[in-house]
Parts: structure tokens; C-alpha cells; sequence
């Protein structure tokens, strides 16, 4: 009688052997389920998948939290504002270490303790805002949130271990991933306002809180997903793997296009309007994910990026043609729809080009390359607003998404990918 991964028990603690069950087969004929119902069926997924939900969805809510908190007891968006930047700016010093200890130890036990410390940081927050403390203790309580794992991160770990020489089922796991990003980050802000509003100004945070420390303690509990450590690698940094930087720097410019966009658009129609845009890309990663995964990931990415760019000029036409908010936010939603699948391949790059044991720091270093982004385009969303105006200001995303083409054409070489 063969043997059936898909059925047969595992004992606990062990870990699943990195075969999708039921499996991926090119080319079959014969109807088979759709390739989302598929992945999920890998043993063990659905229970990660369920924790990293819950984990990740904070993730869109503690910056608006944070915000809307000290604003309240502040009267200050400037001091907000800068508070929740130097949570930004301590993330991205802080993240990769995190990930290499992840990466060196185990997710179980360095998420955890990691994300204890990051929790402890936000109830200090509310604390200190609650209190009315010095304001020095806010930038210390928010810097000490940095230490919060990269969820999503070990989330495409766990896949890219159970489906290690199976690109099709590697490509519908980062797209889903994708999908799951932008659904969080489209409910994340109006969890937290409507908490925040409807019931007192730290309740986004409270609940955040507490949501994240649950999800990540279910995370972790899955044990038998979670991939191999690999605590004496001989692996060098991902940043010394060639076309590295490249796709790096191109995170950083799509990060400055989604940093201004969001700034820009808040300016111009409040940030309602910018859920089309998370809606739009996440549907485009749904669809994107049914599609067979390319064969040559460099060319892939600049189709991507050339969409990208182009679909970012509807809103400046829309806002430039008229001043209806309802045209404005119609061009959002396709605006969105080259988002997720550039994410997705440039996500599959960098596992490609990551050494062996070191996943969890070659994501990271995306994300927060991604997060650097977002902040300088946020910055310069900003400048051009109070400057130029919201109409002029529009340039600026359209701008960066150019910018992020011209630098994976000239930068991004992968052997082996035919690129």
C-alpha cells in the first residue's frame, strides 16, 4: 500500500517533510482543486496560516493606534508623527538581527521572547500616554517595539521549506502571502480608528496588543512545520550575494511609492479611499497566484515594474482631469493591481538569491528596505503636498515606481533564473 503524506500522523514535535500533499502536477488533465485550496491542504498549514492571520493583522493597526492615542492626549501630530518614526527608523536597525537569531535558533524560540518585548513596549506606551509622562518615555516605549518578529517573513520560510523544487506551489504561496499583507494593512487602520473612537484612544493599542502576543504564540506552536535552523551556516550575508542590492534598492524605491501614495491621498481625500488600493492589489495577488510562476524572474520583475509605473499615473490623471473624489477612486483601485505581483516576485528573488539558512534575514532585509521606503516617501508624499500641492504631488509615487525600474534594469543579474 503506498505511503500517503497526506494522511499518515505525525508524532509531536516532528516536523513535515517538505512535500505538498495533495501535489502540485503541471499539466494534469484530470479536474483537480484550485491551487489555493491545494496549498492549504499541505499538512499543517492551515494551523500556521490561522496564528500568522492573527499576528499579522496588528501590523496595519499599531502606527494609526499610536498615532491617534498620543494626538489625543498630546494635541500634536508632529510629535505622533515623529514618535512612530523612530519606531520605523529602530525596526529597521533591529529586524535583521531578530531574523538571523530566527534563522540561527528557531522561530519558536526567538519569536516569542521577541515579541513579549515588543508587546511590553506598546503597553508602556499606553501607559506613558495614559499617565501624561515625559514625552522622552514615548520615543523609549515605541523604539522598544522594534524587536517584533517579521511574521510574514517566517511565514514564507515555513512554505519555502514544505515546497523546496516546486516553483508552482512557491509562487502561489507568495502570492497568497501578498494577499494576506494588503488584506491586513486594508483592515488593520479601520480596526484600530473605529476601536480607538468608539470605545478610548488606547484601545487600538490594547488590542493590538494583545492580538499580536496570541497569534504569534500560535505561530510558534506549530511545530512541525516550522523549518530546520541551521545554527553553525557558513552561509555570508544575503547583502554580499550578487543582484542582491539591486532588488534591495528596488524595495526601497516601491516602498517610497506606496509612502507617498498613502500620504498624498490622505491629503487630497482622506485615507478611506486608499482601501481600494490595498483591495485592488490584494485581488491582483489572488488572480496573480492562479497564474504559472515565470521562468525568468528578472524579466517578470520589470514587466511588473512597468506596470506599475504606468498604473500609478491614473490618479495624478484622475486628479489633474478633475476634482471628483469618486473619479479619484475609481483610478485607486487599479492603481493597486501591479502592487501584489511585483511584491510577490520580488519576494521570489530574494529566496532565490538568499544562501541556505539564512531565509528568515534575506526577507527581513526586503521588508525593511521596504519600510525604509515608505518612510522617505512618506516624507517627500509630504513635502510636495505643502509645497506643490495634491494635484503636483502625485508625481512622487509615479516618480519612485520609474525609479525602481530603472534600478532592477540596470542592477538585477540572477544566475541560474535565466535573467
Amino acid at each position: 500500500m503506498p505511503h500517503d503524506t497526506a494522511t499518515t500522523p505525525t508524532r509531536p514535535g516532528s516536523r513535515v517533510p517538505p512535500v505538498t500533499a495533495p501535489p502540485f502536477e503541471a499539466g494534469a488533465r484530470r479536474p483537480h482543486p484550485g491551487p489555493y485550496r491545494r496549498l492549504l491542504a499541505t499538512p499543517g498549514a492551515r494551523a500556521f496560516t490561522a496564528g500568522n492571520l492573527i499576528a499579522r493583522l496588528p501590523m496595519g493597526m499599531f502606527s494609526v493606534s499610536a498615532v491617534v492615542m498620543i494626538a489625543e492626549a498630546h494635541g500634536s501630530y508632529a510629535l505622533a508623527g515623529a514618535v512612530t518614526a523612530t519606531g520605523l527608523a529602530a525596526t529597521a536597525v533591529v529586524a535583521p538581527w531578530t531574523a538571523r537569531l530566527v534563522d540561527r535558533f528557531g522561530q519558536a524560540r526567538i519569536a516569542v521572547p521577541a515579541t513579549a518585548t515588543a508587546v511590553l513596549g506598546s503597553l508602556a506606551l499606553l501607559l506613558c500616554v495614559h499617565e501624561n509622562a515625559p514625552v522622552w518615555t514615548l520615543f523609549v516605549c515605541y523604539a522598544a517595539t522594534a524587536t517584533t518578529p517579521n511574521t510574514g517573513g517566517m511565514s514564507r520560510a515555513r512554505w519555502a521549506h514544505l515546497h523546496r523544487g516546486d516553483p508552482a506551489a512557491l509562487h502561489t504561496a507568495n502570492s497568497f502571502e501578498q494577499a494576506v499583507d494588503e488584506l491586513c494593512f486594508m483592515l488593520g487602520p479601520v480596526i484600530a480608528a473605529v476601536l480607538c473612537a468608539a470605545l478610548f484612544p488606547e484601545a487600538g493599542t490594547l488590542v493590538g496588543a494583545i492580538l499580536l502576543m496570541a497569534g504569534v504564540l500560535i505561530f510558534t506552536a506549530q511545530r512541525a512545520t516550522e523549518p530546520p535552523v541551521s545554527p553553525r551556516t557558513r552561509a555570508g550575508s544575503p547583502l554580499r550575494t550578487p543582484g542582491m542590492p539591486a532588488v534591495l534598492a528596488a524595495f526601497l524605491a516601491t516602498g517610497a511609492v506606496f509612502g507617498s501614495m498613502e500620504v498624498v491621498t490622505i491629503a487630497r481625500a482622506g485615507g478611506a479611499v486608499l482601501a481600494l488600493q490595498a483591495a485592488g492589489s490584494c485581488l491582483a495577488g489572488l488572480v496573480y497566484g492562479s497564474l504559472r510562476p515565470a521562468a525568468d524572474l528578472r524579466r517578470r520583475l520589470l514587466w511588473c515594474l512597468a506596470a506599475m509605473t504606468a498604473l500609478m499615473s491614473l490618479p495624478l490623471l484622475a486628479a489633474s482631469s478633475t476634482g471628483s473624489l469618486l473619479v479619484l477612486a475609481g483610478a485607486l483601485l487599479p492603481a493597486g493591481a501591479a502592487t501584489a505581483p511585483t511584491m510577490v516576485t520580488g519576494m521570489t528573488l530574494v529566496q532565490r538569491l538568499t544562501p541556505e539558512g539564512r531565509l528568515n534575514e534575506g526577507m527581513t532585509l526586503a521588508v525593511t528596505a521596504l519600510l525604509g521606503g515608505v518612510a522617505a516617501g512618506s516624507a517627500t508624499g509630504g513635502w510636495m503636498v505643502e509645497h506643490a500641492g495634491t494635484v503636483t504631488a502625485y508625481v512622487t509615487p509615479v516618480g519612485a515606481a520609474g525609479l525602481a525600474f530603472a534600478v532592477a534594469a540596470a542592477g538585477v543579474r540572477v544566475r541560474g533564473t535565466g535573467a
